[in-house]
């Protein structure tokens, strides 16, 4: 490499701050659209979970838990698992989208909070047995399925009371967003749900949105309502 190619090269890599380990899936999704949002330099990193990628011994490094997605932070040295974990440490550096009024701080981790342990795992058993497995366990079916018309049900009821999860735009709607941009998996008409409509497209129209749902591979498009 001609001196002035690699004085060029090494400086692209530094601007390159952040590792993205991800794949085209609502918890990737959830931070490369943080990473947009923040306006960050990063290089996303696929890691093809049909294929087996989350196993291997250089990624399990990074995420032992071998789940994406999974960052390295070369600006402190830091490495992070877990969606929820990674979008509080992104908002923390940056000082943006997680409100440091304690009424706002709070809510926003209390909704965050709700989609980690509620929207995530639930709406994912539905895409498990009503999407891909259908017919084989019509308990587990009906269970997920009537959980997740609940939740859609407490999505709306908060979004007809502020515009947003925690009142501004924030890491937790970043966190949701993407679970619902599979409302088709989910056999889930939005008209059902006007104010998780609203919301949904308000936020699909984000430019930053709109890049990141794209990453690490690009999509046919976001899935959008009639």
């Amino acid at each position: 490499m001609l001196p002035h190619a690699n004085a060029v090269a090494l400086k692209l890599k530094a601007l390159i701050m952040i590792d993205l380990y991800t794949w085209s899936t609502p918890n990737g999704r959830k931070v490369s659209i943080m990473l947009e949002e923040c306006g960050l330099e990063y290089a996303a990193h696929a890691i093809d979970i049909g294929k087996g990628d989350q196993f291997k011994p250089d990624f399990l490094k990074v995420s032992p838990n071998n789940r994406i997605p999974a960052i390295v932070d070369h600006d402190t040295g830091l490495a992070l698992f877990e969606s929820g974990a990674i979008l509080m440490y992104l908002a923390e550096k940056t000082g943006k989208f997680w409100s440091k009024e304690p009424k706002a701080h709070w809510h926003t981790v209390q909704w965050l909070m709700w989609q980690m342990g509620g929207v995530g795992p639930m709406f994912g058993q539905v895409h498990h047995f009503v999407k891909y497995n259908k017919g084989k366990a019509p308990y587990a079916e009906d269970r997920y399925l009537t959980e997740a018309k609940r939740l859609y049900g407490v999505l709306d009821k908060r979004l007809g009371e502020a515009e947003y999860l925690a009142g501004d735009y924030s890491i937790a709607d970043m966190a949701t967003w993407p679970w619902v941009s599979r409302y088709e998996w989910q056999t889930i008409d939005l008209a059902a749900y006007p104010n998780v409509l609203r919301w949904y497209k308000a936020i699909a129209a984000r430019p930053a949105v709109e890049k990141g749902y794209h990453v690490p591979v690009r999509q046919p498009g976001i899935p959008m309502p009639g």
